[in-house]
């Protein structure tokens, strides 16, 4: 899987984890130069807190596209740390 923004490629694995229609990218599969942290933080009853990140690429920002589970709730342990994606990413078979 693949997921672009702006015409990048932000993450790429053939290992991610679909948890509630949402592919999960493994932390190396993450080009961490596109991530800036953010303050946003959301809570899901059965997952725990997640906290987001920008997407920037070539000066444009996409507020919030990517988030993840620093300390995931233990029914979600396999997450721990993955990034999923929405807001205009798409996420595309490779």
């Amino acid at each position: 899987m693949r997921a672009v923004w702006n015409g990048t490629t932000i993450a790429q694995s053939d290992e991610t984890i679909v948890v509630e229609g949402n592919h999960y990218f493994p932390p190396e599969a993450v080009k961490g130069e596109y991530l800036k942290d953010s303050f946003t933080q959301s809570t899901c009853p059965w997952k725990g807190r997640a906290s987001y990140y920008n997407i920037e690429v070539d000066g444009n920002t996409n507020p919030d596209a990517a988030w993840y589970y620093p300390n995931p709730n233990d029914a979600a342990m396999q997450i721990k740390g993955y990034v999923a994606f929405w807001r205009g990413v798409e996420v595309l078979p490779d």
